[in-house]
């Protein structure tokens, strides 16, 4: 046997030869995408009630708060509404009732309690609603309410207030 084609034939078994396979490779690319809506819950954590407890027929501004609980996308701004409750026919005219007695109160947006601070529902120029700018967490926004006088039958009176937040 030839000693060249012995050396060339051992090489060939070692993998060893010039025209030997080799690794290739290639590239490619793909995109990684998100699209992030805005959103605001002012369900998931309960507001708390105002709640004027029990006073006598006697008290003249009986003040007290509660407190909505928004979560909306940072940055996001968001108006929050009230309605005008079961009784009333606009923001000024709120009443928690007790049978037919109804006794008057109003719900504001800040603790000043002002005609300017009433809480309602109007929208635009000379509007009443409540706006905001969402932070990523929950924030707590107070109602503060008042009831003017209590000079009014005796008896447990309530109502219930709708709020909404647009964004």
């Amino acid at each position: 046997m030839n000693f060249r084609l012995l050396i060339t034939s051992a090489l060939i078994g070692l993998g060893l030869t010039s025209g030997g396979a080799q690794a290739a490779t290639a590239t490619t690319t793909f995109n990684v995408r998100i699209t992030i809506t805005t959103a605001c819950d002012i369900s998931t954590t309960a507001p708390t009630d105002v709640n004027f407890g029990t006073q006598p027929s006697t008290a003249t501004n009986v003040d007290n708060q509660g407190a909505l609980n928004v979560n909306c996308t940072p940055s996001s701004p968001y108006t929050i509404s009230l309605d005008n409750g079961q009784n009333g026919t606009d923001a000024n005219t709120r009443k928690m009732s007790s049978g037919t007695a109804q006794v008057p109160y109003q719900l504001y947006r800040l603790a000043t309690r002002t005609a300017a601070d009433i809480w309602g529902s109007t929208t635009g120029t000379g509007g009443n609603i409540y706006a905001g700018t969402g932070t990523g967490t929950v924030q707590t926004v107070p109602v503060y309410g008042r009831v003017p006088t209590t000079n009014f039958p005796a008896g447990s009176y309530a109502d219930v207030i709708t709020a909404t937040i647009t964004y």
